[in-house]
């Protein structure tokens, strides 16, 4: 059997961090992810994601991310069923995370004259991408 998603989508809210008894971090959120198809004459629509993460994805989500970040994320669908006070049965599906990465720059996450708070310096900077022909000194004519 095979259950996995990946998503790319905005936050809709600051992620909400929290702990279990136990003491395992958890965080909740949800993201727009844009649909493919748009009808002519309509706005683009947006379905809204309930996604769950546990341990350190939950507290790097935490600290990295905030309403209107840009995320790529792994996981998979998992739904669960209760009975609310009135006896009804409820479902909800989520997305459980397993990965999650930034899907957009600093640059152009941050408002002008604000500092980032995606600035990871743990991870130090990305070399320039290097053309896989060389430079024009490469080539032989």
């Amino acid at each position: 059997m095979l259950n996995k998603v990946i998503l790319m989508g905005r936050f809709t809210r600051d992620p909400e961090l929290r702990s279990t008894p136990q003491g395992i971090s958890t965080c909740s959120f949800s993201i727009a992810v844009d649909r493919n198809f748009v009808r002519q004459g309509e706005e683009r629509k947006a379905d809204f994601i309930n996604c769950v993460a546990w341990r350190q994805t939950a507290e790097f989500i935490s600290k990295y991310f905030r309403k209107g970040s840009m995320v790529a994320l792994e996981g998979s669908i998992q739904t669960r069923t209760w009975d609310d006070q009135d006896g009804k049965k409820r479902y909800a599906t989520d997305v459980v995370v397993s990965q999650v990465y930034f899907a957009e720059s600093k640059r152009d996450s941050q408002p002008a004259g604000e500092e980032s708070f995606s600035q990871v310096s743990d991870f130090g900077t990305l070399p320039e991408p290097i053309s896989p022909m060389g430079t024009d000194d490469d080539l032989p004519f």
